[in-house]
């Protein structure tokens, strides 16, 4: 299952990459966001590879993160591994103008193992959509306030 979009962002592409870039912003903008900490490779560069913790209400996730191409300021990409599923991430930020970003992304859902997500995805797909929706607005509102 894929998802893609895009969000116009009213900052400069170096700004929007800058925020976009630095783990310690996460939590400005992803709801239940603890912390990431690396455990292989170089923070940032293809290969390094993160956990990240998140906590929504009495539930804490775990996601593992490798990076597969960070070829910022134009694109970014990543694998996230949970226990029940797996995805793909890829962001791309293009210069609209000197004070515009057009943030586009796409999230692929590679493997879903578990019987209430395979549901979801069959007959609620945008459930998966509404969370990275959510997501980016808050990221738009929080790279604006900048």
């Amino acid at each position: 299952m894929k998802i893609k979009g895009s969000i116009l962002i009213n900052q400069s592409r170096d700004i929007v990459v800058r925020l976009f870039a630095n783990p310690n912003y996460l939590k400005e903008y992803q709801d239940g966001f603890i912390k990431k900490d690396l455990i292989e490779g170089q923070e940032g560069e293809a290969g390094a590879v993160s956990m990240m913790y998140y906590q929504h209400g009495k539930h804490k996730m775990e996601l593992q993160e490798t990076i597969t191409q960070n070829k910022l300021p134009d694109t970014f990409e990543a694998s996230y591994y949970h226990e029940h599923m797996d995805n793909t991430m890829k962001c791309t930020f293009i210069a609209v103008d000197e004070q515009t970003t057009r943030y586009e992304y796409e999230y692929e859902y590679t493997r879903i193992n578990w019987i209430m997500p395979k549901l979801i995805a069959i007959f609620f797909p945008s459930m998966y959509r509404k969370p990275a929706e959510k997501w980016l607005k808050q990221f738009k509102e929080f790279v604006e306030k900048e």
